[in-house]
């Protein structure tokens, strides 16, 4: 009996970093056989040389700049394989990732997907203590949840931690690109359990980089809340076209992530205020305000900081003072509590003396504490 081919498809736009990380887990699979199709989305850096490197051990795809969703449409149209991986280039895949998924979805004939936590790793791809979705990736028949909640029926994970039946994805690629040049693993995710079930591999099977320059992250919780909309209507198309009867509305939980943009959104407006566009601020959150930015064109420099990625809490007010004043000589022109963060206010007591004693204190309420570094207390 012929086994299952299964195409990893690596996207790539300026990871030249990365890539041969991701290649190389991806050529490595315990799992055989595999195609490594590696989609260059236009890169400018030394990606394209990369990928020349690896000859025939590799499918290139070069095109010109698109977007996630047109690198995503591009790989699989020259896949044949019958499970299918998208990997983000700054991403890792385990060595065992593929073998698990192949034998999950051959077992399972009524799968359509196989999803798994991912382990979070830092810009040298040292382990960080950290599980992206562990402990709330569904599995089973999600569709009544998908219906009666639309987009957040079910919790999925990013790009790299997610494996594909080949008939589903026929069904639903190639997918719209203008409006998913980022985040297209959402229009994958929203749709699944229309087509089939979804089952879960409790221990991670891939590394999730975070470096200062993911995509997302660059976005502000405005064009989030927009785009939200926007893939609310395209599953509202995608249900008629199916003949699904759907509600006139979905429902949202009370702590769904349709209220929370908006909060968000409230937030940025109430920021803005005081904040000019171009003025990058340093933000006190303990990571909590999740991946996009408040305010456009002013970016938020997590506290404390280490190549742009949240580091944790300081040990000290000592700590605290000192990483302040060098983001403060790096430009920052103001810094800002949020709520999640507000014990800083107690516990950094002498950090707190220190910056009313030198800035003026511009707003402070129930949700935000904020210091202009530009004028003195």
């Amino acid at each position: 009996m012929q086994k299952t081919l299964a195409s990893i498809i690596i996207t790539n736009y300026n990871y030249g970093t990365f890539l041969s990380e991701a290649i190389e887990s991806a050529l490595n699979q315990s799992y055989q056989p595999t195609e490594v199709i590696v989609v260059d989305d236009g890169s400018t850096d030394n990606s394209q040389q990369i990928i020349a490197s690896y000859g025939e051990k590799i499918v290139p795809v070069l095109k010109d700049n698109g977007g996630q969703a047109s690198a995503f449409n591009a790989g699989f149209a020259i896949s044949c394989g019958e499970v299918i991986c998208f990997l983000d280039s700054d991403d890792v895949l385990l060595l065992s990732g593929i073998e698990r998924a192949v034998k999950i979805l051959r077992d399972d004939p009524d799968a359509v997907k196989v999803h798994w936590p991912l382990r979070v790793i830092d810009v040298n791809s040292n382990l960080l203590e950290k599980l992206d979705c562990e402990g709330i990736l569904p599995e089973g028949n999600l569709y009544n949840e998908q219906l009666k909640y639309g987009l957040e029926g079910h919790t999925f994970p990013p790009t790299s931690g997610n494996v594909w039946l080949r008939s589903y994805l026929e069904k639903i690629l190639p997918m719209p690109e203008t409006n998913y040049r980022l985040n297209a693993e959402s229009y994958l995710g929203f749709l699944a359990p229309f087509s089939g079930s979804i089952r879960r591999i409790n221990e991670y099977q891939s590394l999730y980089r975070i470096h200062g320059h993911n995509g997302t992250n660059k976005r502000t919780y405005r064009w989030r809340l927009s785009h939200y909309y926007y893939e609310e209507k395209v599953l509202r198309e995608y249900l008629h076209k199916q003949g699904i009867k759907v509600k006139d509305a979905f429902e949202y939980r009370e702590d769904s992530c349709h209220k929370y943009l908006q909060r968000m959104v409230e937030l940025g407006k109430e920021l803005g205020s005081l904040i000019a566009q171009g003025q990058n601020y340093i933000l006190v959150d303990m990571d909590e305000l999740g991946h996009h930015q408040l305010l456009e064109n002013c970016k938020a420099i997590p506290f404390l900081e280490k190549e742009g990625v949240y580091w944790g809490p300081p040990s000290e007010d000592t700590i605290a003072i000192k990483e302040f004043e060098r983001l403060h000589r790096e430009g920052a022109s103001f810094i800002v509590f949020a709520w999640p963060a507000f014990w800083w206010l107690d516990y950094y007591a002498e950090f707190v003396r220190y910056l009313h004693a030198r800035f003026r204190c511009l707003l402070e309420n129930e949700r935000l504490v904020v210091f202009d570094l530009h004028t003195l207390g």
